[in-house]
C-alpha cells in the first residue's frame, strides 16, 4: 500500500480524536480506492476498532448481480461488503442500511427512492438533490443514532464522528468545489466531520489502481461483464440517475429496460421530466432506434423485489403528489438528435 502514502490525511486530522470512523461505501470504483487510503491511515493510527463501514442500499435501483457466460458478477451491495472486508473490517462491523416503510403485515420493508419520487411528484434536480438525503445521507445518519445516544451518556460530551467518502473532483463541478475536509454537523449530541481522501485522484489513476486491487469492480463499468475494458457506465450509483451523463443513461436504459419503463411511467403520470433537459421516454426511444452501444448484458428484473417496487410506485402514483409538477412540465424538451425529437 506504499503507493497510497501521498494521500494520507492532512496534518490537522487526528483519527484518534474520533469515537466513530464511518466510511460510506457505495460499492463503486472510488469507494474501493477510498477504503484503501482510509484504512492505511487508520492502521497507522492504531484505531481499527473504531471503524464501522456503511452501505446505504438503493435496493432494486442499484446495479444487481448478473450471471454472464456462466460466471456470476456481484452487485453493488455485495461489492460494498467485499470492499469493507478486503481492507480488514470484520463482517459484523459493516452495516447495510436502507429506507423502510410498513409492509402489508406491518413489518418493515424497503421503500425505494423511485417510490419517493412518485409520491413527491418531481424528479431530483441540480439545486434540489433531495435523493441524496432521502436515500443515503439521512439513512446513515439515522443508523448512527442508537450509538450516539449510548456514547453520549458514557462520555458526557458530543460524540465525534468522521464520515469518509469516495467523492472525487473529476465527477463534476459540485464535487470539485467540495472541500476535502469540513465539519458538516455540530450539536449537543454529535459532531460530524467529513473527509474525502481521494478527492484529487484522477479517473485514470483510479482505474490503474484497480488493475492490482484486492477486490473486483462492478461489472457495469465494462462493455460486458468481465471484459475489463472500462467501456461501460462511467459511474456506478443509481442504475438510472438524473445526474448521469447521456451515454450512461442510454446504456443503462438498454441494460435495465423494465426499470427504465417504470421511470417513464412515473414521468408520464406526474408530468415532470426525468431531467431538466431530457425526458426518459425519449432517452428510451433514442437508445432503441439510434444506435446506442450494445448493452453487453440485459438485467431481466423479473424477481419478487422488482414486482414489489412496481406495486409501491404505482400505489404512490394513485395519490396526489406532495409537490405539484406544473413548474417543471415544460422541461425535458431538448431534442435528442435530428431524427429523434422529444415530445411532451
Amino acid at each position: 500500500m506504499s503507493s497510497l502514502t501521498a494521500h494520507r490525511p492532512p496534518h490537522s486530522l487526528d483519527l484518534t480524536a474520533y469515537d466513530l470512523l464511518a466510511p460510506q461505501l457505495s460499492g463503486g470504483k472510488d469507494s474501493a480506492v477510498m477504503m484503501a487510503v482510509f484504512m492505511e491511515a487508520v492502521q497507522s493510527a492504531g484505531v481499527e476498532h473504531r471503524v464501522i463501514s456503511y452501505h446505504s442500499s438503493l435496493g432494486v435501483l442499484e446495479w444487481p448481480p448478473v450471471v454472464f457466460e456462466g460466471t456470476r458478477y456481484p452487485g453493488v451491495s455485495e461489492l460494498a461488503a467485499l470492499q469493507s472486508a478486503a481492507f480488514g473490517v470484520p463482517a459484523d462491523r459493516h452495516i447495510e442500511v436502507t429506507r423502510t416503510m410498513p409492509g402489508p403485515d406491518g413489518s418493515p420493508m424497503p421503500r425505494s427512492l423511485l417510490t419517493e419520487i412518485a409520491a413527491y411528484g418531481r424528479f431530483p434536480r441540480i439545486g434540489s438533490p433531495y435523493c441524496r438525503k432521502y436515500a443515503k445521507e439521512g439513512v446513515v445518519s439515522a443508523a448512527w443514532t442508537p450509538m450516539v445516544n449510548r456514547l453520549k451518556r458514557e462520555l458526557g460530551r458530543p460524540v465525534r464522528i468522521l464520515k469518509v467518502m469516495g467523492l472525487r473532483s473529476d465527477e463534476g463541478p459540485d464535487r470539485k468545489k467540495r472541500p476535502p475536509f469540513r465539519t458538516v454537523l455540530a450539536n449537543s449530541a454529535r459532531i460530524v466531520d467529513e473527509w474525502l481522501p481521494v478527492k484529487d485522484w484522477s479517473s485514470d489513476a483510479v482505474k490503474e489502481w484497480h488493475a492490482g486491487a484486492p477486490v473486483p469492480y462492478c461489472w457495469t463499468y465494462d462493455s460486458a461483464p468481465g471484459a475489463g475494458d472500462w467501456r461501460g457506465n462511467s459511474r456506478c450509483s443509481c442504475s438510472l440517475c438524473s445526474y448521469a451523463s447521456l451515454p450512461d443513461l442510454l446504456l443503462s436504459s438498454r441494460r435495465r429496460p423494465r426499470l427504465a419503463e417504470l421511470y417513464a411511467e412515473v414521468e408520464h403520470v406526474r408530468g415532470d421530466s426525468f431531467r431538466a433537459d431530457r425526458r426518459i421516454a425519449d432517452l428510451i426511444r433514442h437508445a432503441k432506434s439510434c444506435g446506442a452501444p450494445d448493452p453487453g448484458v440485459v438485467c431481466p428484473d423479473d424477481g419478487p423485489e422488482f414486482t414489489a417496487l412496481e406495486s409501491q410506485v404505482r400505489s404512490a402514483l394513485t395519490v396526489k403528489p406532495r409537490k405539484e409538477p406544473e413548474l417543471a412540465r415544460n422541461s425535458g424538451s431538448r431534442p435528442m438528435c435530428d431524427g429523434c425529437t422529444a415530445h411532451s
